[in-house]
């Protein structure tokens, strides 16, 4: 009996659910949340795909030159210096004395050289992080000299394969700017 009771109610219940002139308003709402859900599912895979494809650019492309510099040419170095410093700049190196000094804001390192070469230079350091220190690793500047050789790229003045220590290059790109490879270790 109390089977049937159930079996009653229950049945009850569910032709109650499907009577329930709510139930269309639900199922739209269900379908709209569906509809969003599905587009959000989208957009992560988007993310993710456009993330794995980074990394595959960044594997490909895994030449580590060192630190980055602007190594500029300036007329008068105190002024240039004194410019900088209103640019939030500070001294990290370099002799005032000697003509030159790097200098830096954050993550952004500029070197001013005066007298010393003519127009702006390009500057990677391997073996240096962007606070002039050593870092635990690096590429050594005749695998670089030698990557560079092997995808045709001119270097001018070729580094001993056979030396070690400090070292440097300069090659320039096709717009005619000067890029030095200087290692200082």
């Amino acid at each position: 009996m109390k089977k049937i009771l159930l079996f009653t109610v229950f049945t009850a219940f569910l032709y109650g659910c499907n009577m329930n002139p709510n139930k269309e308003e639900r199922i739209q709402k269900l379908e709209t949340e569906l509809q969003k859900s599905s587009k959000k599912i989208s957009e992560l895979e988007k993310k993710i795909e456009s993330k794995e494809n980074i990394t595959t650019i960044k594997k490909e492309n895994n030449m580590k030159l060192g630190s980055f510099s602007v190594s500029l040419s300036v007329k008068d170095i105190k002024v240039s210096k004194k410019f900088y410093e209103n640019l939030g700049f500070v001294q990290l190196g370099g002799d005032l004395e000697k003509n030159y000094l790097i200098m830096k804001n954050e993550n952004s390192v500029i070197g001013l050289f005066q007298g010393m070469f003519e127009g702006n230079i390009l500057t990677f350091n391997p073996g240096w992080n962007e606070n002039g220190k050593e870092t635990d690793t690096f590429v050594d500047i005749r695998k670089i000299q030698q990557e560079l050789k092997d995808k045709g790229i001119d270097i001018g003045t070729e580094i001993e394969k056979e030396s070690s220590g400090p070292a440097s290059f300069m090659t320039t790109d096709p717009d005619g700017n000067v890029i030095l490879i200087d290692q200082h270790r």
